[in-house]
């Protein structure tokens, strides 16, 4: 999505209202598919999804350079092409987080999700800063070409993934999506600690719909930072992220999963406020909104123990329809905070809305605070088969 905000603001002059409307066009897929997708899931092998989606993604990206090209690109456009990769991206993470199970044992989920969450931080720091650097250098065209190129790279390392998967469990009836939905969300609900999480991620979705839709513009038109100084700035998280995501097996042995989810979340969140408060010359903005960056170490633990907790007690056979499920509550509410963020920074302006997306980040934390979550000392395990 940091190709398409480039596109939007840097060559099309997009304002608050609309970079919202792009956020929206890239979650309000999932709220129209999710459930569905995560039923698919169940029935198909992961690995082919995997590869279909980054292809498809690859032309998607693709065609805005294109269009460029013959100087015919609008927001309409983009909006459709951030509809179309929300939806392909809906598809990818499901599978993905479906599809590691068959990979590695259990017992190794969070060493496995750690390895990952940190080499997706390492893919940042050179993908946002490059990324900011190249906008800057040529324009951000050639930005969305560049990303566009990363998908197929992915999906060429996928193609070259040769352990067998096993089958999807037969099934003698035709699909029944209604009953294979409600299963799943009954999994998320009748789970003390998944449904915690979900209501955690009503939180998180609100707050990072919120600053989300709302950062890039803030530090370009508000703080007055050029493309690549903002995308170097950003780097200094990605950069905190793969250290918690080095740090989080022995975080999580020496305190247990519960804490170590929960403190993660709330200095993710508590950090956020440093956003809005960034003001004055932009040795000073850059300062807090570096600040903020160092704090990312909690991004990372939050996230690898959220995701091993979930995929080690959700039965294999059910694993699509719950990430989907989280993934619907998460982007919906990512929809609602986008909505919302575009409406109070035109009322009250966008650093106001910022700060209300921090408080929104750190209600989730509390939550998790006092759920059964903060109790959890090890990974429980549950039937995988």
């Amino acid at each position: 999505m940091g190709a398409l905000q480039f596109t939007a603001i840097l060559t099309l002059d997009a304002k608050p209202v609309q970079m919202s409307g792009l956020t929206a066009a890239r979650v309000l897929p999932a709220l129209l598919f999710g459930f569905v997708i995560g039923a698919w899931v169940d029935r198909l092998r992961r690995r082919p999804i995997l590869i279909g989606a980054d292809l498809i993604r690859t032309a998607l990206l693709g065609f805005i350079p294109v269009v460029w090209y013959f100087d015919s690109l609008s927001m309409e456009q983009v909006y459709v092409v951030a509809f179309l990769h929300g939806l392909l991206t809906i598809f990818f993470g499901v599978a993905y987080r479906s599809y590691l199970p068959v990979l590695v044992s259990s017992r190794k989920l969070v060493e496995a999700n750690s390895r990952l969450s940190a080499t997706a931080s390492v893919a940042e720091i050179g993908g946002f800063s490059l990324g900011g650097w190249i906008a800057q250098a040529f324009s951000a065209i050639v930005v969305t070409a560049v990303d566009s190129a990363t998908f197929l790279v992915s999906a060429l390392f996928l193609f070259w993934i040769r352990r067998p998967e096993p089958s999807p469990a037969p099934s003698n009836s035709a699909p029944n999506f209604r009953r294979e939905i409600l299963e799943g969300l009954w999994a998320v609900i009748g789970n003390p600690a998944l449904r915690a999480i979900g209501v955690s991620k009503v939180s998180l979705g609100l707050a990072s719909g919120i600053i989300g839709s709302l950062i890039v513009l803030f530090g370009i038109e508000t703080l007055s930072f050029e493309p690549g100084m903002l995308g170097t700035i950003f780097v200094i998280g990605e950069i905190s992220s793969v250290l918690g995501a080095l740090s989080v097996g022995s975080l999580t042995h020496r305190f247990g999963l519960g804490k170590t989810l929960t403190a993660g979340f709330l200095i993710w969140g508590a950090t956020t406020f440093l956003i809005p408060l960034a003001h004055g010359p932009l040795l000073l903005a850059g300062a807090f909104l570096a600040a903020e960056q160092l704090f990312h170490v909690g991004v990372a633990i939050y996230e690898v123990n959220e995701m091993s907790l979930r995929q080690r007690i959700t039965p294999y056979r059910m694993l699509g329809r719950v990430n989907s499920s989280m993934e619907v509550i998460l982007q919906g509410a990512q929809l609602a905070g986008a909505v919302l963020g575009g409406i109070l920074a035109e009322l009250a302006g966008i650093r106001w809305a910022l700060a209300v997306g921090s408080c929104l980040m750190v209600a989730g934390g509390v939550w998790l605070l006092l759920s059964t979550v903060w109790r959890i000392g090890v990974v429980p395990e549950t039937d995988v088969s």
